[in-house]
């Protein structure tokens, strides 16, 4: 077997570089396919030259569960995490050096419905929407919970770490002026290589957005930051952070806004003129490796949005169509010159080529290019970064 896997190794390789392929791009779709009712995901390869995306061969592949909702890569890009939400797991795949994903290992959530996992440093964090507690279920809900997995050197997730204040594996999502009140998370970022996470979450009682920040210990302990959570917004969406975390942006769903922060020792401190103007329900947030660029889905409009970004305040470049509803954003790990949009009620996802002088965009040749059904999530490695194996 494993001989077997070696020699389709091999030929994937040769195939990804005879098409000059810069990127691998993952899309989980969450509408159920298949004799286990699994999601799907569809695997694409990113063009160098023109940024046409291609689906592999034997593209798509089950994604271990029901309804995949996130995805992260680990950090050496060698292997994908998915989580699906109704399995309440988290499905390790290795990543074939053509692209191909091959499912190695499954792990239980600590929490309940698991919304979104980010990577950061040595460790894996996962938002779940309600805390591992005999009382919480659908039926009676409760606040959402946190959990920090360690990566282990073959990239399988280790055993969550601990937090003494409850005796358990997880972290509750909690607002000190208001404990029984009801938070779920939303969005999840690990910046500054892991040593702060950023959540954003809604507060189902009352309304209103917070922002939660934490330093993140060498033990995966996670510890709030001064002032921790901030109250920001109404709804919010969608987070992100600039390479080394020094500054934060937030997409705020109800007010049409993206509220930025720079940060000093993690802590935020929200920007002069924040929030800045998106457009009708800004969903997702992604920031280019030089930090001069930040992009923002739009899902009511069905646009992405352009902006430059100047010690952390945004000015628009504009806006561009993509398919219906888009719901995650993404931009190639290799050149930062391709960024890709997937749109959950369009089965699309768009491509488009990043202008580095200015930061405006190019649709892609052949762009939009079909997913499976409902896709929810997208994440990217690049090409040849699976040669060790």
């Amino acid at each position: 077997m494993l001989a077997s896997a070696v020699s389709l190794l091999a030929a994937g390789l040769l195939s990804a570089c005879g098409t000059a392929t810069v990127d691998f791009v993952y899309v989980s779709s969450a509408k159920a396919a298949g004799a286990n009712n699994y999601g799907e995901i569809d695997v694409f390869e990113i063009n160098s030259g023109s940024g046409k995306m291609r689906t592999i061969p034997t593209s798509p592949f089950p994604s271990g569960g029901r309804n995949p909702v996130s995805e992260a890569v680990a950090p050496d890009n060698t292997n994908l995490y998915v989580a699906n939400q109704d399995d309440n797991s988290i499905v390790q795949f290795i990543i074939g050096s053509d692209g191909k994903l091959y499912p190695l290992h499954t792990t239980n959530t600590p929490g309940i419905f698991p919304l979104v996992i980010a990577s950061g440093g040595s460790f894996l964090f996962l938002a779940d929407r309600y805390q591992p507690l005999p009382s919480c279920s659908p039926a009676s809900p409760c606040s959402g919970s946190l959990a920090v997995y360690p990566i282990n050197s073959d990239d399988s997730l280790g055993t969550p770490s601990a937090n003494s204040a409850v005796s358990g594996a997880y972290w509750p999502l909690s607002l000190p002026s208001n404990p029984t009140h009801l938070v779920t998370p939303t969005a999840i970022v690990a910046a500054n290589s892991g040593a702060y996470l950023y959540v954003t979450a809604v507060d189902s009682t009352s309304g209103g957005g917070y922002l939660f920040g934490y330093a993140v210990g060498s033990d995966g302990t996670l510890t709030p930051l001064a002032g921790s959570p901030y109250a920001a917004g109404t709804q919010q969406s969608g987070v992100a952070a600039n390479s080394d975390g020094s500054y934060i942006y937030v997409t705020d769903e109800a007010s049409a806004g993206v509220l930025a922060y720079a940060t000093t020792n993690g802590v935020p401190t929200q920007i002069n003129g924040s929030p800045f103007a998106a457009g009708n329900s800004p969903s997702s947030v992604a920031v280019d490796k030089s930090g001069k660029y930040v992009y923002v889905t739009n899902a009511t409009d069905s646009t992405v949005q352009a902006y430059s970004a100047s010690n952390g305040a945004l000015t628009s470049l504009g806006t561009y169509p993509v398919g219906i509803q888009p719901v995650a954003i993404g931009i190639d790990p290799s050149l930062n010159q391709y960024l890709y949009v997937v749109s959950f009620l369009g089965n699309t996802i768009s491509g488009f080529q990043i202008d580095a002088s200015n930061g405006t965009l190019l649709t892609s040749q052949h762009s939009p290019f079909g997913t499976h059904t409902n896709p929810t999530a997208v994440a990217a490695i690049p090409h040849g970064a699976t040669a060790k194996e």
